[in-house]
């Protein structure tokens, strides 16, 4: 790993705890205007300062995003199905790697579909993508996407599509917490990273989520609508930080929570140092 793609990703991985809490704001290249995140500028300014990293495409970063930020962008780079379709498998590459140059990102991510009729497809565009990536110094995050088959995120089918990923060369791979997620992280050689997936029923399930997958080898999460569809987002990340980065248990998670929503502070993130 050259200089340049070694510092980009301590740039979203934590020195200090080899940890990432990354903020997904993507949804909307296959969901459109998503609850809460209709007005994109308006969801991420608060929560921008407490995240790691910032998961968007580029049309979002242009338009919603300050470019005085400091905190790094995983550009979503593939797109071309939206949810009016039922197969969600058929994306391709949508931004090209000179233009994630020109927008000074961190990493690049885009979906891979083990499993699916369109899988040939989307992970010889992964090992395109990571071609390019190296040529540039630029890490690729690939992520384990399921479609509507969420029957799917189980220990052995996760396991295949991680290393999967890995295999043709990615830098850290994005995929789903599953029960045996030990054997996930065992089987996969580089840094994995835990969705949140559909809004949860509670914070503390959330937290209990992102508690379980740092315990069993987890190098942090990429949520978003578990943070920004909560009633109090900056205080539901703030909670999660304290997980990824201080391993905090649950209760101190949850504690946590409860004293940012009442007394909301401007309590720094974790030093990178």
């Amino acid at each position: 790993m050259d200089w340049g793609l070694a510092n980009r990703m301590h740039r979203m991985l934590l020195p200090a705890s080899g940890n990432t809490v990354m903020l997904a704001v993507d949804h909307g290249y296959f969901m459109g205007p998503t609850h809460r995140l209709e007005d994109a500028r308006a969801t991420i300014t608060p929560l921008l300062p407490h995240a790691d990293a910032l998961a968007l495409t580029r049309g979002i970063l242009r338009h919603s995003v300050d470019p005085t930020t400091s905190t790094p962008i995983v550009l979503r780079v593939s797109g071309g199905a939206t949810v009016l379709q039922d197969d969600l498998s058929h994306e391709a590459l949508t931004t090209s790697m000179r233009d994630a140059v020109r927008l000074n990102v961190s990493a690049v991510a885009m979906s891979v579909f083990v499993g699916s009729p369109h899988e040939h497809d989307s992970l010889v565009h992964l090992a395109d993508l990571v071609d390019q990536g190296e040529e540039h110094s630029i890490p690729v995050m690939a992520i384990t996407a399921v479609g509507k088959e969420l029957e799917k995120r189980d220990a052995r089918y996760l396991a295949l599509a991680c290393r999967v990923s890995a295999e043709l060369g990615a830098h850290l791979v994005k995929t789903y917490y599953c029960d045996g997620f030990s054997k996930v992280v065992e089987g996969c050689p580089v840094p994995l990273v835990v969705a949140g997936g559909p809004k949860l029923d509670s914070a503390r399930a959330a937290i209990e989520l992102a508690r379980h997958a740092i315990d069993e080898g987890a190098h942090g999460i990429d949520m978003g609508r578990n943070i920004w569809q909560s009633d109090h987002p900056v205080a539901m990340l703030k909670a999660l930080r304290s997980i990824v980065h201080e391993k905090a248990t649950v209760r101190e998670a949850l504690d946590v929570l409860e004293t940012e929503r009442a007394h909301p502070t401007a309590r720094p993130p974790v030093a990178t140092a």
